[in-house]
């Protein structure tokens, strides 16, 4: 069983979370979303700490396994579209103008590819939920990436999310995690992830010569990669489903 640690009980483990091991996880390309500043500058850092998770394996308790991000923020009845970008921006604001956040928004929950499988992540997403009630939040959310779309970036979201299985479950497994723990879809996030950049930018970050305008494939995205010749440039739209997991007791 592994341990789900937040950092303003072990703060020493905040550089653990920040390594080249964490980010050769991700696409490269998904380092560079701009408003990733708005939870990850060091200021933001410091502030959430609460809501940062490092995640140990109690045989090695100093060096992570995973880690988990989210953000507090004030929930009154309505999902931003912009997804991921969207809820980041909100909890900064709240936390800018003094409101007191009702709920939590998942942004990441990573582990290391020797501690996946049976069952560890939906075992991390529950134990976020329970750090959520006991901080006396009533919602939990999560804009959740479907990983299995990355295979095939031309279809559109709500074909992919039509597709289940004969027990009811979406095809995808990360969405079907979710799912076989309570969670339920509240809607497509249309605009979650939007990160723009120069051609130049993104030859670097995905290694691909991009010498034509027009919709572009690229390895890790679940949609295609928008790009401008004329325009020097090239943007990244990329959907999520915005799920919501049920909390304990009647502020839920």
């Amino acid at each position: 069983m592994l341990d789900f640690v937040p950092l303003s009980a072990r703060p020493d483990l905040a550089d653990a979370l920040d390594t080249p091991e964490f980010r050769a996880l991700w696409p490269e390309f998904m380092m560079h979303d701009p408003a990733a500043d708005l939870r990850f500058s060091e200021a933001a850092f410091a502030r959430w700490l609460d809501f940062s998770f490092a995640i140990l394996d109690p045989a090695a308790p100093d060096r992570p396994v995973g880690r988990a991000f989210s953000v507090p923020f004030r929930y009154t009845g309505e999902l931003p579209d912009s997804g991921w970008d969207g809820v980041i921006r909100m909890a900064h604001l709240d936390a800018a103008a003094g409101r007191a956040p009702n709920a939590l928004s998942a942004l990441e929950i990573t582990l290391m590819p020797s501690h996946r499988g049976q069952g560890q992540s939906a075992l991390m997403i529950q134990a976020m939920r329970r750090h959520a009630e006991a901080r006396g939040l009533s919602h939990l959310f999560a804009p959740v990436r479907p990983t299995a779309k990355a295979r095939e970036p031309f279809t559109p979201m709500a074909d992919y999310l039509a597709r289940r299985t004969p027990e009811g479950f979406s095809v995808d497994p990360w969405v079907r995690s979710h799912e076989r723990i309570g969670g339920r879809i509240v809607k497509i996030a249309p605009t979650s992830m939007v990160i723009p950049g120069t051609l130049a930018e993104w030859r670097s970050w995905t290694g691909l010569p991009l010498d034509r305008s027009g919709l572009v494939a690229i390895e890790g995205g679940l949609t295609p990669l928008h790009v401008s010749l004329e325009q020097d440039h090239a943007v990244y739209v990329e959907p999520n489903l915005w799920i919501e997991h049920p909390m304990k007791g009647p502020a839920a």
